[in-house]
């Protein structure tokens, strides 16, 4: 479970992130959405235990992401936006040293990454360097280290951000078939895949949540939520942040 309580955070003066409180249940595939600036991927950042709050707390599991970050990261994976790092490991030595860094080594981590690899395709990047993938090939060699423990509790910033349509389709289904076991939050600036994949819709704007809703009790009649998200994220006071 993901429980955010009173989540606030200011950069410069500003708060981005103004009071926001939600749980996301196993079983739930909570979209989170917003336009650019609101609030979406430092509010990740909190949760994650990448950044601190000026207030409020985050509880992954039960266990606070503050007082208790080891207890709290071993439940969950994480997929940052735009990834990058590792450049001179080969995938697979990157899957290693994720795996064994939480504590999966031997053969079940070789077991785990021949399993992951089969799911969202990877193998054939298997002893290509981070540095030398494609974007695409990078975004899935760590949504790769994100599910190699098997997580309860999926964050994934723009999962399919760099993926071909062919790719995309993969790790939506990927999701879809995780979801029954898993609480999971992603963002995603494309409401289509919400519309697909999500069955809880959280729009934030200027920092506070603005709906919290089924997808489908927001969408208009052809179930789309274009609509929707444009009026929520445009009303007055649904600004890029007030002054802390």
């Amino acid at each position: 479970m993901i429980e955010a309580r009173n989540l606030s955070m200011h950069f410069g003066g500003r708060l981005v992130v103004d009071g926001i409180s939600f749980t996301v249940e196993p079983g739930t595939v909570a979209g989170f959405l917003g336009p650019n600036g609101a609030g979406k991927t430092t509010t990740m950042r909190l949760l994650t235990g990448f950044l601190r709050p000026v207030s409020g707390t985050a509880l992954i599991c039960g266990h606070d992401i503050g007082r208790a970050p080891r207890a709290a990261q071993a439940c969950f994976g994480y997929l940052p936006e735009s990834a990058t790092g590792f450049p001179n490991l080969t995938v697979r030595e990157f899957l290693t040293y994720c795996g064994e860094a939480r504590g999966v080594r031997g053969g079940a981590l070789k077991a785990a990454i021949d399993r992951v690899c089969g799911r969202i395709a990877l193998g054939p990047a298997l002893e290509t360097r981070m540095k030398e993938l494609s974007k695409g090939w990078r975004q899935r060699a760590w949504l790769a280290q994100a599910i190699l423990h098997d997580p309860p509790v999926l964050i994934m910033d723009e999962p399919t951000d760099g993926l071909d349509p062919n790719q995309k389709m993969q790790v939506r289904q990927l999701i879809r078939e995780v979801a029954p076991e898993k609480a999971i939050l992603l963002s995603t600036h494309i409401l289509e895949e919400a519309e697909e994949v999500c069955n809880r819709a959280i729009i934030i704007a200027g920092g506070r949540i603005v709906a919290d809703d089924a997808p489908a009790n927001l969408a208009d009649r052809r179930g789309r939520l274009g609509e929707a998200f444009h009026r929520l994220t445009t009303e007055p006071g649904a600004g890029a942040g007030r002054p802390a």
